[in-house]
């Protein structure tokens, strides 16, 4: 089976063929091309998808990545980002194993086509060459014929004819002769050309022909097997990768068979357990007797204690509720409240009822409001180391003792906090071992550089590591207070802290146990509560209760009714007249006052005010 011998006259469509063989040949390699774009595009979608979900370094988010749950995720992640990177091998392999290679080899192919379509061509032209020759050949010794005949009939003529002289005989005699001879050239050279173009013919169609045409289809044949070969490499490229992607999705399997429901509700209990007892029972208040009733009013946790000395200042209950109190109320009202106000309603509500707290003078109240007086009750602060920590906590800031997290999570802190500090001090030391090596060393050779260069960088990491170590002592001692290894915090603990916070005021021992214990966010121990209480009745009760509340620069209409449930506002009614003790700043917030201990802000487009300088607070 040979193109050569079965096609030999089909020059034409054997070049078209060919053609056509290429043509199939570059659209699979565009088809490749495509899939390894495809492939890139893949993978890079996956990556940015990992990337998309991957917690963000130093945020809330990478915090709950400690649950099991998340760890899954994480993992699920991470193997998404080596699933990707297999695609991408993919491709990779794809573009040099097939892509490049069939290109070069179309090229290659290209140029042996050409050759042998050209050789074809020549050989074509070559045995037209030959016919024509031929044909010039056969016609001109058909028309030499013709003329020696012609010569001969016309000899013939003269020589039957009397009247022609014998000259006129002899001449035409000769031109018969010399007619003939032509002839006889002509047939002999045309028999010459067409032997020779008989040879040449058969070498044409019996070698050259054969000839080209095997190294055509030998070329066609070439071009198949590896058309063939690329398509096996195509699909060995995908083999490849598949057990690396088993393995990937056998590490997610992994990751979800190591989750662990048990394990995360533990985390849960460490993360948020506060340390607390739940409240206990609150004592029936006997309204009967005018003196119980009369303790009742101050607070629903004095019932327990009618022979302990009332006190003025908000503290912790007997019953220790206050851990489900907001955060001090009375602290917010010395910042404006962070959000923006809301916009006045297009149309007041009359049927309005404001959700502010009672006033504490009131009498006679069913014991669910006073429950809700004693929920919403605005303590008082008790030194101005609580007022600084309540204007930090109101702006966001935490304080450096972390006493505004429950005990529990506060040792966790503490303890983490001095864990960092040992590190860094561990590292502070090794670099001033090293360095004091490295000046034992100019010492001894003082060609390898100047000891005292030294000195400078020797002094301040020393002292470095003494700061470090009196903050990690500062952490300890707090850390020592919440654990109970402590009653509380002792002189040097103290000292220690002033160093580092040298902005608060002086405050005494009794101070910084009322600022543990305060409801605001801050938290101690149970035992120490009442003696506590007992310290600083007369210590600091006097600090805020006998400072003269501000004075009233005007007054004010309530225009619509709002309901301030966030810290720091007060509610007012559509229509009440209230005192204004401080204007608005800028942040559409402004003070008013309804009674001595009623005040807050509202949004300033609530209100119409009116300011007087000569008003003066009742």
């Amino acid at each position: 089976m040979s193109w050569g011998t079965e096609l030999w006259d089909q020059f034409d469509n054997l070049e078209k063929h060919t053609q056509w063989g290429i043509d199939i040949l570059e659209k699979y390699i565009k088809f490749v091309k495509e899939r390894t774009e495809i492939e890139l595009s893949y993978a890079k979608q996956l990556r940015n998808l990992s990337k998309k979900y991957q917690p963000k370094k130093n945020s809330k988010e990478e915090e709950e990545y400690k649950y099991t749950s998340c760890k899954a995720f994480l993992s699920t992640l991470n193997e998404m980002n080596d699933y990707a990177g297999q695609h991408e091998v993919i491709s990779e392999n794809m573009t040099s194993q097939i892509i490049v290679d069939l290109a070069r080899y179309v090229q290659e192919l290209k140029q042996e086509r050409k050759s042998n379509f050209h050789d074809g061509r020549k050989a074509q032209q070559h045995i037209e060459t030959c016919w024509k020759q031929l044909e010039s050949s056969k016609r001109r010794f058909e028309r030499d014929c013709k003329e020696a005949d012609r010569a001969q009939q016309y000899f013939e003529k003269m020589d039957a004819d009397i009247n022609v002289t014998k000259a006129d005989v002899e001449k035409a005699r000769q031109q018969a002769q010399i007619r003939h001879q032509m002839a006889e050239d002509s047939k002999a050279d045309y028999s010459s050309i067409l032997q020779k173009f008989n040879h040449e013919q058969h070498e044409y169609y019996h070698t050259h022909i054969p000839n080209i045409f095997q190294k055509i289809q030998e070329m066609e044949e070439r071009r198949i097997v590896r058309m063939g070969e690329s398509m096996k490499t195509y699909a060995e490229v995908d083999r490849q990768v598949i057990p690396i992607i088993g393995k990937c999705l056998d590490g997610i399997v992994k990751a979800a068979e190591s989750i662990d429901q048990n394990n995360d509700s533990q985390l849960v209990i460490e993360a948020y357990k506060s340390g607390f007892e739940p409240p206990g029972d609150i004592e029936f208040e006997d309204y009967t007797q005018p003196m119980k009733r009369t303790v009742s009013d101050n607070s629903l946790s004095n019932s327990k204690g009618e022979g302990k000395p009332e006190l003025k200042f908000g503290g912790k209950s007997k019953g220790k509720l206050w851990p489900f109190i907001k955060k001090n109320k009375l602290v917010s009202l010395l910042t404006s409240p962070h959000q923006p106000p809301p916009p006045p309603p297009a149309s007041a509500s009359p049927s309005a009822v404001p959700n502010g707290p009672q006033s504490p003078k009131q009498q006679k109240e069913p014991l669910s409001h006073r429950f809700n007086e004693f929920m919403t009750s605005k303590p008082k602060i008790h030194c101005f180391r609580s007022l600084k920590r309540g204007l930090s906590l109101k702006l966001g800031a935490t304080p450096e003792d972390f006493s505004n997290l429950p005990p529990e999570q506060r040792r966790k802190k503490l303890q983490q906090k001095v864990d960092e500090l040992n590190k860094e001090i561990q590292k502070e030391v090794d670099q001033r071992d090293a360095i004091t090596k490295m000046k034992d060393v100019y010492l001894k050779n003082p060609q390898m550089g100047d000891p005292a260069s030294l000195d400078h960088k020797l002094t301040e990491v020393s002292q470095n590591v003494e700061k470090l170590r009196l903050e990690a002592q500062k952490f300890e001692a707090w850390l020592a207070e919440v654990e109970g290894r402590l009653p509380a915090r002792s002189e040097q603990a103290r000292r220690q802290s002033g160093m580092y916070d040298s902005q608060n005021p002086p405050t005494v021992n009794n101070c910084a146990q009322d600022r543990e214990s305060s409801p605001d966010g801050s938290y101690t121990e149970e035992q120490s509560q009442e003696s506590e209480v007992k310290v600083l009745a007369p210590d600091f009760d006097d600090d805020f209760d006998d400072e003269e509340p501000l004075p009233a620069i005007g007054t004010c209409k309530a225009l619509y009714t709002f309901e301030g449930h966030n810290e720091g506002t007060i509610s007012v009614v559509e229509g009440e007249t209230l005192f204004v003790i401080e204007e608005d700043r800028g942040d559409g917030w402004t003070r008013i006052r309804r009674s001595e201990d009623e005040e807050g802000y509202v949004p300033t487009s609530y209100v119409e005010v009116y300011l007087d300088k000569n008003t003066k607070d009742s």
